[in-house]
């Protein structure tokens, strides 16, 4: 993404409450705030156009963050009918300021939305069915760079539902590919703006070690990629099936490990030097 100036007004002050954001050179505009102020959100004038909507919140089944995206010719009239929906506790929308939005560039963002969000696998998506519309080639390149503009915002805003899972490292330093190894398994990595990536294919100690109980997170950790499908038994090992997002080196080192972990001794590059070492440049 191109580098960009991002102005943020809050409303009341709060970072939490009401807020706008906009992009320089953008004719876009988003508006965000909590379910408990949605009559503020709504008086606002920007909520009576055209636009995109995203509703967040946790699912009350499975207690995982949850998504809804919409679009609307009134942001308002459509959002009053989601009030029957008590999973979402955040409301953000998108609106262009110069009111060129049609109903086809909405429905085309939808779609991009909604397929964006199922890929990333960070939340339950409440769409029922996928949405999207046909542009013409030069509409469609607009509406390309709006789409651009929502997830340069949506993180800023407080939404990364919809960065990938395991999001592609940012920098040169952060694109070298860091190795896991202990008892003959071998597992690979690479730092990323979220914290760590373990990749598709690096294996895990298929059982946990018994210093596990002493940090039981990393044992609910290992269950939950198991029940998720990440973490699959293959001979004796555990086997990651897709790439794998952790917060730090060391939680993703202690999933691999079967226990506790140091992510900065655990993980070397190719000539095996340590991640505090290489840090420590």
């Amino acid at each position: 993404m191109p580098s960009a100036t991002i102005k943020i007004f809050l409303v009341y002050g709060d970072p939490k409450r009401l807020r706008t954001a906009e992009l320089s050179n953008w004719t876009g505009k988003a508006v965000a705030g909590p379910r408990s102020e949605f009559e503020g959100v709504f008086s606002r004038e920007e909520s009576n156009g055209a636009g995109i909507y995203l509703l967040t919140g946790s699912d009350p089944e499975s207690g995982k963050p949850a998504i809804y995206i919409g679009e609307a010719e009134s942001i308002r009239d459509r959002i009053k009918a989601h009030l029957e929906k008590d999973f979402w506790n955040q409301i953000i929308f998108f609106i262009s300021k110069d009111e060129n939005l049609t109903k086809a560039h909405i429905r085309f963002l939808e779609g991009k939305l909604i397929d964006q969000a199922r890929k990333s696998g960070r939340a339950v998506v409440t769409n029922g069915q996928s949405s999207g519309a046909r542009l013409p080639e030069s509409d469609r390149e607009d509406m390309e760079i709006f789409l651009e503009k929502i997830n340069q915002l949506l993180p800023v805003l407080g939404v990364e539902l919809l960065v990938p899972t395991a999001a592609k490292a940012v920098t040169e330093s952060e694109h070298k590919k860091l190795f896991c190894e202990i008892k003959g398994i071998k597992a690979e990595g690479h730092l990323a703006p979220n914290g760590f990536v373990v990749l598709k294919g690096s294996q895990a100690i298929l059982n946990d070690r018994a210093s596990a109980q002493r940090w039981p997170w990393t044992m609910n950790m290992r269950q939950r990629l198991k029940d998720e499908g990440v973490l699959e038994i293959k001979n004796d090992t555990l086997v990651f099936t897709r790439d794998a997002e952790f917060t730090s080196p060391s939680s993703a080192a202690a999933v691999i490990h079967g226990g506790h972990a140091n992510g900065l001794t655990a993980w070397k590059d190719k000539s095996g030097k340590t991640l505090k070492e290489i840090e420590s440049k």
